[in-house]
């Protein structure tokens, strides 16, 4: 992935981060540092619908530079994490594993801002998809303040005690600053491990069901060899 003249290869970037702003005004001013690069790149954002927070922050942010911001949101949290106006096209899901499936589907890479349980849920998700070669798109941590250290030395930790290969540790880039985040991510080369199958996810017929499923919803592991095992739900 490259960039010339401060314009990004990347189409539209997934930005994962709080319904809440933190106890320093510094993480506000990441949100909109990071909104900022994506106008300034012609990045589009895509994210997790909400008005309040870090959520509201980029996307006013983006938004009023002129981008396009597309929120996906379950339909539970509407009333939580929405105040006053909506900001851009905002997709209405059913729950959270439809929320994550669309934002993936959406983005060309993926960034977490600080967050809490959901940030972060989010994030080893889309880790895990990629180190499954699920997807090979760019996912990076922007890590203001040195708010994720401790998760950082917690992944060269699984590395050191066998629970992670060098590959799967080097799938998340991450930098102090959005700018140079997002210059990383442009030049990210996925390391496939080898021990791992190449994955994906397809749209099949489900035992038990009726109908076929939507596209990144309850989905079946489809290996190379055009085999697969069905979820069990």
């Amino acid at each position: 992935m490259s960039s010339s003249a401060g314009v990004s290869g990347f189409k539209r970037i997934c930005v994962f981060c709080g319904s809440s702003s933190g106890n320093k005004t510094v993480y506000l001013d990441v949100a909109r540092e990071l909104g900022d690069e994506l106008v300034q790149r012609k990045v589009d954002l895509v994210y997790g619908g909400g008005s309040i927070g870090l959520m509201g922050e980029i996307a006013g942010t983006v938004h009023t530079g002129g981008r396009n911001v597309i929120g996906v949101i379950p339909k539970a949290l509407m009333p939580l994490e929405i105040c006053g106006q909506t900001i851009g096209q905002l997709i209405p899901v059913d729950d959270m594993h439809q929320r994550k499936a669309e934002m993936a589907r959406l983005a060309d890479a993926f960034i977490a801002l600080p967050g809490g349980y959901g940030t972060l849920e989010e994030l080893m998700e889309i880790i895990t998809w990629s180190q499954l070669g699920i997807h090979a798109k760019p996912i990076g941590l922007l890590n203001v303040n040195g708010y994720y250290d401790p998760l950082l030395a917690l992944f060269d930790k699984a590395v050191e005690e066998g629970f992670l290969s060098v590959a799967a540790r080097l799938i998340l880039v991450s930098a102090p600053t959005a700018r140079e985040l997002v210059h990383k991510m442009e030049r990210f080369a996925p390391v496939q491990d080898k021990n791992m199958p190449k994955l994906s996810w397809e749209t099949v017929e489900a035992p038990n069901r009726s109908r076929q499923q939507p596209r990144g919803m309850c989905l079946a592991w489809v290996s190379q060899n055009n085999s697969c095992t069905p979820c069990k739900v």
